[in-house]
C-alpha cells in the first residue's frame, strides 16, 4: 500500500494538495517556441506541472492507422494518423530546452513517452516521473520498462475496465515500482459530463490502494472540482494558448484564463473540504453567544414564587444558562424579583 506518492519532492495523496498538471501534450503543433510559451502560460497559470508527450511516429503507429474519430473532426481527414504525428514531434534537444524552461519557471516538466526509445529520451534528461496515456494501459511491456526506471507513474485509465487496471499495476509492480498515482479518465476529447463517473475515483482507490486522481477531458471545470471533492488527489487539463489553433486537441483544451481559473477554484474547494474533525470555528466561537439562546422569564416573577413552566421561554442571547437546564430550573423558587425577560441565573434561585 502506498497511499502518498512524491515528485519532485512534492507530495501527492490524500491530505496533501491536489497536483496540478497542465496537458499540453501536441499543442505546441511541433513548433519548439509555441512549447516555450506553453510552459510559460502554464506556471503562470498555477499548475504544479506542464506535460508534453514524447514519441517518435514511425515507432507509435503503422502507417495504416486510421486517426480517431476526434481527430478526424479536429484534423484533415485526407492526412493519415502517422503523418499527422510526424508533424507533432519534438526532438531530445527540444524536450531539453523546455525541462530547463520549466526549472527557471518553477514548475515541474513532464512528458507521456509512447515507445520505448522515448522513454530513453526522457530517463537522459532525468525527467522526475513518467506519465502513461490510457492507449497504453494494455502495453504491458511498455509499463514494465518505464517501471523499471524507479520514478513515480501517473497512469490514465481510459477505456479500462478494472480488470485492465490490475494487470498494469501488476506489471508495474513486477518491477519493485510502488509508486503509482492512478487517473480516472474517459477517453473522448471532449468528453460529455454525464459520461465522468466520477465515484470511480473511490473504487479505484479502495481496489488498489494507491492515490487517485482524474484526467479530465470534459470541456467545463465542473468536473474537475467534483473530483477533488472526492479525494482526487491530482488532477490534469489539456491546455492550449488558442483553441481555434489547428491540431487534433485544441478544440478539447483549457485556455490560459480558464486554467487559472481552474486551479485557483480548486484551491478553493481544497480550502472548504477540512480536515474533517467537527468543531466551531473561531468566526462561529464569536457568533455563538449572538445566535444561540438562554433560559429568560416569560413573565415577572416575584420573590418566593415556585417556578412554572409556563413563566420561562427561550430567548437570544446564549450568554446565560443554556436551554438544556430548563427542567432543572423548574419547582425551584425565586430567591429575589425577576424582571420579564432578564436571564435566570442560579443566584436568583433556592431549592
Amino acid at each position: 500500500m502506498n497511499l502518498v506518492v512524491r515528485i519532485n519532492g512534492r507530495a501527492i495523496g490524500q491530505h496533501h494538495p491536489c497536483f496540478v498538471v497542465a496537458e499540453a501534450g501536441v499543442n505546441h503543433n511541433g513548433d519548439l517556441r509555441l512549447a516555450k510559451q506553453l510552459v510559460a502560460a502554464a506556471a503562470a497559470t498555477g499548475a504544479d506541472a506542464v506535460k508534453f508527450q514524447t514519441f517518435k511516429a514511425e515507432n507509435v503507429v503503422s502507417a495504416g492507422a486510421p486517426k480517431a474519430a476526434y481527430q478526424l473532426d479536429t484534423t484533415d481527414r485526407s492526412e493519415s494518423q502517422i503523418e499527422m504525428l510526424r508533424g507533432l514531434e519534438l526532438g531530445a534537444g527540444d524536450f531539453a530546452e523546455l525541462m530547463a524552461d520549466c526549472e527557471a519557471h518553477g514548475i515541474v516538466f513532464l512528458s507521456t513517452p509512447h515507445d520505448a526509445q522515448s522513454i530513453e529520451v526522457l530517463e537522459d534528461l532525468g525527467v522526475p516521473a513518467y506519465k502513461v496515456g490510457s492507449g497504453d494501459v494494455t502495453n504491458l511491456p511498455l509499463l514494465r520498462k518505464i517501471a523499471s526506471k524507479g520514478k513515480p507513474v501517473l497512469l490514465s485509465t481510459g477505456m479500462c475496465t478494472l480488470g485492465d487496471v490490475e494487470a498494469a499495476l501488476a506489471a508495474i509492480r513486477e518491477q519493485g515500482n510502488e509508486s503509482v498515482v492512478l487517473l480516472h479518465c474517459v477517453s473522448n476529447y471532449p468528453a460529455a459530463i454525464e459520461d465522468s463517473n466520477l465515484r470511480v475515483l473511490r473504487t479505484l482507490r479502495t481496489a488498489f490502494q494507491v492515490p487517485t486522481g482524474y484526467s479530465d477531458h470534459t470541456a467545463g471545470d465542473e468536473a474537475a472540482l467534483a473530483a477533488v471533492a472526492l479525494g482526487a488527489c491530482a488532477i490534469e487539463k489539456h491546455f492550449t494558448l488558442d483553441r481555434t489553433m489547428p491540431g487534433p486537441d485544441h478544440l478539447a483544451s483549457a485556455e490560459p484564463a480558464e486554467l487559472e481559473r481552474l486551479v485557483a477554484r480548486i484551491r478553493a474547494v481544497e480550502s472548504a473540504l477540512g480536515d474533517g474533525i467537527k468543531r466551531p470555528t473561531a468566526d462561529e466561537m464569536r457568533n455563538r453567544s449572538a445566535v444561540r439562546k438562554s433560559v429568560v422569564a416569560n413573565e415577572a416573577i416575584r420573590a418566593g414564587t415556585a417556578i412554572r413552566p409556563t413563566m420561562l421561554a427561550i430567548k437570544r442571547p446564549g450568554t446565560g444558562l443554556p436551554p438544556d437546564t430548563i427542567d432543572r430550573i423548574v419547582g425551584k423558587t425565586a430567591r429575589v424579583d425577576i424582571e420579564r425577560d432578564a436571564q435566570i441565573e442560579w443566584r436568583m434561585l433556592d431549592g
